[in-house]
């Protein structure tokens, strides 16, 4: 079982944990800017409070927490919750967070804001008791400034406080969590500081000889005089050497005024970000204030070039690249939406695993840290704004919000991810229902693509139409107003809607799992490629209790593969690849439009990748061998039972083998030249436990995490596919488990604790260190099947590489 989960190395996540010490450590050195993270101490009130916004309440009976934090996933899932099972029958309704802190004297006069990179949602932010603002959207960051109501040195405590309503259910097609869940930052400015978001890098002229980068960024002078400011452009490479540095000219910045820049650099012999070499520069723009460093913005960008063409595709850098895409939601399973960078680093690894080049941020922008791990790691990234316009899909969703929103959301969200080399697309929506009425549609996309543009001019804007063909958008041109034309499901419509307006670029925004779909991408160059639904189960869009999660993925909630995973390793995958199943019924025909069907689409399981069918008896076994090897040898018990070779149509290789227990072996060639081998074996009864950590060592950091697989096995160690034992996982020494979890969507105990039902033989436990050095030692337990051990030692940052 777990040879089909990669043991990865971890360059990104120690990338993040030793780059964000020293970056901090940069821009405190050289410039006034102090960036402080504010996740720790929070006190959280799970219910209202009329006096949550006083500075005066007396907080010490709330539960302290830190940030990020998800109340929902922490609490027990209920037929009776008003979310329904859209919202994963999770808990919904009003929470407050506070948090104490002290500013010394120094900081007066300067420029302090606060940074969140989410709140779900309906929020409010108060500062010693002055409102700050409200937003309805959960997925959006938020920034405000506190200069003004701030109290410094001996003048006391400072208390920011935040309103979280989410009670009025239900409000989304899926799981959406509750509270403060990601990242929270406290700025300090001096009085002439870079707008916030407003650097803005592109490379608009690449070569492997030189490329340009164009630099933008915009200077607030908050003084009281006039100011004589310049900026220098740092380029910085990925070994920290400096390539290039660049001066503006100086300009005189009246007070309570804003200047833009524009500064443009040469890079020789560039670096190229490539889905196979994801090389970053790093940009350090100095802010000079009448003749003093005033500030500096640190940003992180990449050098490519790209662009989609109506007849070939998509191109990166030159090549023509088949996007190879799956959607994902922003929960990360059992971790709710609170979801630390290793949890998002192990499931892209586990897409990567599988020949996955892209992610569709399904349906709503993510974090940060999300996009700089796929920069890191060679993703491509849609970006999606919206699952719904004016017209909502639940009683209580955005739509509620979004003429007077949409467009302040959007600009704010471009402005935030724009450096980021990923992102080749952005989406200004999901299926949306306005789309049939075009006089309401129209100019709603004409200014969400405006916005994008005036935003970033350097990306293409598409949309994830909804049956286009009922709402008319290729007649009424509405579809002619996207830069690149995607479409949800029935490709054959696309295929069409492009043979009709040749000049049209397109690309399979949803399909299904189905080879049909996957032929018509391969063998269609107009099509730049397509995002399967779902890359992983999700929690929520359940129609039914007990289930509260979706199983539309190719992996499951614990990222691990299901035959559709491994069959699609077999299309996708670069290096060579072989996976041995069992298929006992035709797979049932796949709705067209699988999240709009009146009854969830959750079909028998009929395909197998084990040799431990439930009869025993003598009988014939169908038998495929998802590969992309030329030719497969397939060995029962080291006989032969005759070579085959690989389909052309992406069929798999197929035999009828007489049942006996034993050993199935799949032995790969390209030519002459051995290509990959599988063994399955026929497990006997439920005889131990095995216990598998997909790493080697652990940091003492909130997004640091290890992911530790339990099994059921017989005595020999062959993985038991019916295994169901009650597990018990317990850790001694420095650390704890902070969630449990084995992929069944219809177990609804919650996540939050040490006892889990292996499903399928199998379930994980997610591990988090507490203290800075020591060793954890993680045991699972079952009765009558003993028990097993793994350690992992907790190293610094710096050591985990």
């Amino acid at each position: 079982m777990t040879s089909r989960h990669r043991r990865y190395i971890r360059k990104p996540i120690v990338f993040f944990l030793v780059m964000g010490w020293c970056c901090t450590s940069l821009i405190r050195a050289q410039s006034p800017r102090v960036v402080k993270p504010f996740d720790h101490d929070w006190a959280f009130l799970p219910t209202d409070s009329a006096a949550g916004s006083d500075p005066a309440l007396n907080d010490q009976d709330w539960v302290s927490v830190d940030l990020p934090h998800d109340w929902a996933i922490q609490t027990p899932f209920a037929a009776s919750n008003p979310s329904g099972g859209t919202g994963a029958f999770a808990t919904a309704g009003t929470g407050w967070y506070r948090k104490h802190f002290a500013l010394p004297r120094r900081d007066a006069g300067r420029r302090i804001f606060i940074e969140f990179d989410g709140i779900m949602a309906n929020s409010d932010v108060w500062i010693n008791g002055f409102l700050l603002g409200h937003r309805p959207n959960g997925y959006v960051s938020l920034r405000y400034e506190l200069t003004g109501h701030l109290l410094f040195g001996d003048g006391g405590s400072n208390v920011l406080a935040v309103r979280v309503d989410d009670s009025r259910q239900p409000a989304s097609r899926f799981y959406e969590g509750a509270g403060i869940y990601r990242h929270v930052r406290l700025l300090i400015e001096d009085s002439v500081h870079t707008v916030g978001d407003s650097t803005f890098v592109s490379t608009p002229n690449v070569s492997r000889a030189s490329a340009t980068v164009q630099v933008q960024s915009a200077v607030q002078n908050d003084s009281t005089a006039p100011a004589r400011v310049s900026l220098t452009a740092t380029l910085i490479n990925s070994e920290g050497h400096e390539v290039d540095a660049v001066a503006s000219s100086t300009r005189v910045i009246p007070a309570g005024h804003q200047q833009s820049f524009d500064i443009a650099a040469l890079v020789h012999k560039p670096e190229i970000w490539d889905i196979e070499h994801p090389v970053m520069y790093r940009l350090k723009l100095t802010v000079i204030s009448d003749g003093k460093v005033s500030d500096t913005d640190l940003v992180h960008f990449g050098v490519r070039e790209f662009h989609f063409d109506a007849d070939t595709g998509f191109w990166l850098n030159g090549r023509n690249v088949k996007i190879k895409g799956v959607a994902l939601h922003s929960d990360v399973g059992s971790l709710g939406m609170a979801a630390p960078l290793g949890a998002w680093e192990h499931r892209l690894a586990a897409m990567q695993q599988m020949g996955v080049n892209a992610i569709r941020t399904a349906h709503n922008p993510v974090a940060p840290e999300f996009l700089d791990l796929c920069d890191r790691m060679g993703f491509l990234v849609m970006d999606e704004m919206f699952d719904q316009w004016t017209v909502g899909k639940n009683p209580y969703d955005y739509h509620l919000y979004f003429k007077e929103w949409y467009l302040t959301d959007t600009r704010d969200t471009v402005r935030r991810d724009r450096n980021h080399p990923s992102i080749i697309l952005y989406s200004a929506g999901n299926e949306i229902h306005d789309t049939p009425h075009p006089l309401i549609a129209k100019p709603i996309l004409a200014a969400l693509v405006d916005t994008f543009h005036e935003n970033d001019p350097t990306r293409p804007v598409t949309m994830a139409l909804f049956r286009p063909n009922t709402s008319h958008d290729y007649e009424d041109g509405l579809a002619d107003m996207l830069d690149v034309v995607g479409q949800n499901y029935r490709t054959d419509e696309l295929l069409a809607a492009h043979a009709q307006k040749p000049s049209r670029k397109i690309i399979g925004t949803e399909d299904i799992h189905d080879r049909a779909t996957w032929l018509v991408m391969r063998d269609h160059p107009e099509f730049s490629g397509e995002f399967i639904w779902s890359g992983t189960d999700y929690l929520g869009e359940s129609r039914h209790w007990p289930v509260i999660g979706d199983a539309s993925g190719l992996y499951d909630r614990t990222d691990a593969p299901k035959p559709d995973g491994l069959e699609r390793q077999s299309w996708w995958g670069d290096t060579p690849v072989i996976h041995i199943v069992r298929r006992v019924a035709p797979t049932p025909l796949a709705p067209t439009d699988p999240g709009y069907e009146a009854q969830q689409y959750r079909p028998r399981q009929v395909v197998f990748a084990d040799w431990t069918p439930a009869n025993l008896l003598p009988h014939d076994e169908q038998v495929e061998v998802y590969t992309n090897c030329k030719e497969v040898e397939l060995f029962l018990n080291d006989r032969s039972l005759g070579s085959k070779p690989r389909n052309p149509d992406a069929r798999p290789i197929e035999w009828s083998v007489p049942f006996q227990a034993g050993s199935l072996r799949a032995a790969g060639k390209n030519d002459t030249m051995a290509c990959a081998t599988e063994t399955l074996h026929t497990a006997g009864k439920p005889a131990k436990l095995t216990l598998t950590v997909e790493r080697a060592r652990l940091s003492n950091s909130w997004d640091d995490i290890a992911y530790l697989r339990a099994a059921i096995t017989d005595a020999q160690g062959t993985w038991v596919p019916d295994g169901h034992a009650a597990l018990h996982f317990a850790v001694n020494g420095p650390g704890k488990i902070i969630a449990t979890d084995n992929s069944d969507n219809a177990d609804n105990s919650g996540f939050q604790h040490s006892d889990r039902a292996a499903f399928h033989g199998t379930a994980i436990a997610i591990v988090r260190a507490t203290a800075a050095k020591g060793n954890v030692t993680v045991t699972v337990s079952s009765e009558g099947l003993g028990s097993a051990s793994a350690s992992l030692p907790i190293v610094t940052a710096r050591d985990l590489h």
